[in-house]
């Protein structure tokens, strides 16, 4: 009996015969091979289904990748495995190696962020920081490359263990290319697709280093701190409105309304006695602005108020409303408010004071015409 025949019989039942990685796991991408005592039998076979590739590993050192196909293994097929091994006529013995599937396949829907917020210069908003988050693709290009740079001799490697390692790359050149782009924030959501074009290319040497390609990559987001995006909500609100007095007026007309439909209310009293004081002094204003015909109406491009006529605030309930000039203020007064317990100011007092301790507007109580005389 040859010594191979020996062999062949003392550890026959524990060679490897078929080597194949059958049902892979979808987030798997590197799996190596459970071979018993790591001992191959001579013209086995290995079976490499499509959209994976086979690597032998002899301590340390890539030696044979095997695309798909199916192989018999000998010195043949093993070209560099037979020449770290010595084997110079050929080999009947069983041999050892580490045998790793990878998949060649494509891996969708993996997701990148910021962690951290990016500074950036806006030409409109000045510094800013800003979030962004996205999806890419990738697949592995070279397996001997990927194995010995990222995977190692790791029994299952799965795509979970590259998201870390990949984001930080991803982050650090889209941080280049967003700050090199110069796109205002406001512009960035239409330079979505233009932005991952950039990455994309700005990341193909880094991936393919170690044995990867990104086949795509996508920026679905890019947003500023929750204060900001509420200070841009306001400035768009403000844009929106337009005319601000014709808002006001609008507003003015709807409370009204809600406090004709409640007039019992305390709340209704306040707005209603509050919008009369904005209608009067709307009033007395363009009273002031009319010009004077023959009705003592105002004449087309009558003056304006005097320079430096002083103007007085009021509270009512709690409410400031004003500034208003003495004339409308009197116009105020005839309508029944404020009284003379009603709290004034102007620039220059001390204080808010009751308007009966103010000469001036103390006398706009008194303003009324003089009694009838008696008939004859």
């Amino acid at each position: 009996m040859g010594i191979w025949d020996k062999v062949r019989e003392t550890v026959g039942n524990e060679l490897i015969e078929i080597i194949e990685w059958n049902n892979p796991p979808k987030d798997t991408i590197v799996h190596k091979f459970p071979v018993h005592n790591d001992q191959i039998k001579n013209n086995a076979q290995l079976i490499v289904r499509p959209s994976q590739v086979a690597v032998f590993i002899n301590e340390g050192t890539i030696a044979d990748v095997f695309g798909p196909g199916t192989y018999s293994l000998n010195t043949k097929n093993l070209p560099i495995l037979a020449t770290l091994k010595g084997w110079k006529y050929g080999f009947e013995s069983p041999f050892k190696a580490d045998v790793f599937f990878v998949k060649s396949s494509e891996f969708v829907n993996n997701k990148w962020g910021t962690q951290n917020p990016i500074m950036l210069r806006d030409p409109e908003f000045g510094p800013v920081r800003i979030r962004t988050y996205g999806l890419y693709s990738k697949k592995v290009i070279d397996a001997g490359a990927f194995i010995k740079k990222i995977s190692g001799t790791e029994k299952d490697y799965t795509k979970d263990d590259l998201v870390e390692y990949l984001r930080d790359i991803v982050i650090s050149r889209f941080t280049d290319v967003i700050g090199e782009s110069k796109i205002p924030i406001l512009d960035m959501a239409a330079n979505y697709d233009e932005l991952g074009k950039f990455i994309a290319t700005r990341i193909t040497d880094d991936f393919a280093a170690y044995g990867l390609q990104i086949t795509k990559i996508m920026v679905e987001n890019i947003s500023l701190p929750p204060n900001v995006e509420e200070a841009l909500d306001k400035r768009s609100s403000m844009g929106i409105i337009g005319n601000l007095n014709a808002y006001s007026q609008f507003q003015s007309a709807n409370a009204m309304e809600d406090a004709a439909n409640n007039p019992g209310g305390e709340a209704s009293a306040g707005i209603g006695m509050g919008m009369g004081f904005a209608m009067a002094n709307q009033m007395g204003q363009q009273m002031l602005n009319q010009p004077h015909g023959q009705d003592n109406a105002p004449a087309a491009g009558g003056p304006p108020p005097v320079p430096g006529a002083t103007q007085y605030f009021t509270a009512v309930n709690g409410q400031q409303t004003g500034p208003f000039p003495l004339q409308t203020l009197k116009l105020h007064i005839e309508a029944g408010s404020p009284t003379k317990d009603t709290l004034v100011w102007c620039e220059g007092m001390d204080g808010w004071t009751a308007a009966s301790s103010v000469d001036e507007v103390n006398a706009l109580f008194n303003a009324g015409p003089p009694p009838l005389p008696p008939q004859a």
